[in-house]
């Protein structure tokens, strides 16, 4: 049977100061960086010597959430692009406030940049969530699914947002009608039994960061 959990990075600079998260290279806060050891705390009393491969996005604040985590965890992590957020293009390193302001195409209500169809380019130069989905799912493809060991995943809300479907099967554009959403600081477990089958046993449960 394998095991994989997900980490929604905790609270990182964006979320106090209400600018666009997508590429931008914002650290985690204070209070994140707590979330982040409390996590690890509790992984390390729950999983003990279990060996997990860790892997992170390699966005800064991602980056620090995974090197605390490893830290309890006596293993090192590795950072791969295909695990970052959706590059939301001309909207990297604007604020909240522009981003409403300067949408190119329908988005899902009360969101900024969750396009209603896989296709939709919310920003000028931004990615689409089939062009996400294509690296995550290469990313699941030749990582997870190729390897035996278990597996802590470091990512962001859009990104395990798609993770979430791959990992159950659905077709891409079932996020035209439906999505997971994550809170930061989620940790999720999804699991895949001896017949293959593959479950999301818990998704984001949010009692990790406290």
């Amino acid at each position: 049977m394998k095991r994989v959990i997900t980490i929604q990075h905790p609270q990182s600079e964006q979320h106090v100061n209400r600018m666009i998260g997508s590429w931008g290279n914002w650290d985690l806060t204070e209070n994140g960086i707590a979330q982040a050891h409390n996590i690890g705390k509790r992984l390390f009393t729950e999983i003990g010597n279990d060996k997990y491969s860790i892997y992170s996005s390699d966005l800064l604040r991602a980056k620090h959430t995974a090197a605390i985590i490893s830290s309890y965890l006596n293993t090192d992590p590795i950072y791969d692009n295909r695990l970052r957020e959706f590059n939301l293009g001309k909207a990297v390193g604007q604020s909240k406030e522009w981003a409403k302001n300067n949408l190119y195409c329908p988005v899902w209500t009360d969101t900024i940049d969750w396009a209603d169809t896989a296709d939709g380019q919310v920003f000028f130069g931004a990615e689409s969530r089939r062009e996400v989905w294509r690296r995550v799912s290469h990313f699941v493809d030749t990582v997870v699914a190729q390897s035996c060991d278990n597996f802590i995943l470091v990512s962001h809300s859009g990104t395990l947002s798609v993770l979430f479907a791959i990992w159950l099967g659905m077709d891409l554009e079932s996020l035209d009608l439906c999505t997971f959403w994550g809170k930061s600081g989620g940790v999720s477990f999804l699991r895949e039994d001896t017949d293959g089958h593959r479950i999301i046993s818990r998704l984001s449960d949010m009692s990790y960061i406290k």
